[in-house]
């Protein structure tokens, strides 16, 4: 049976594509207990002042209809 951990990872390996094609991409930090899902932005992500958007309506979304656990995406 897969972790929670290793089901998050394999959400975040749908919007990976998205992400490395504007240059950037997102790094899974850590899960937390409660449903909070940690990530840090990498390249073109990190700077981008679109990045907050990208984190709750790209990341955040699909990692919810992935992983019903989660309940929050921070960035770090």
């Amino acid at each position: 049976m897969e972790t929670l951990k290793q089901r998050v990872e394999a959400a975040l390996n749908k919007v990976r594509p998205g992400l490395q094609a504007d240059g950037g991409d997102v790094e899974l930090v850590d899960v937390e207990e409660d449903g909070v899902v940690k990530v840090r932005l990498t390249g073109a992500c990190g700077g981008c002042p679109m990045s907050q958007m990208t984190l709750k309506m790209g990341i955040e979304k699909v990692l919810k209809q992935e992983v019903a656990e989660v309940k929050e995406v921070v960035s770090l």
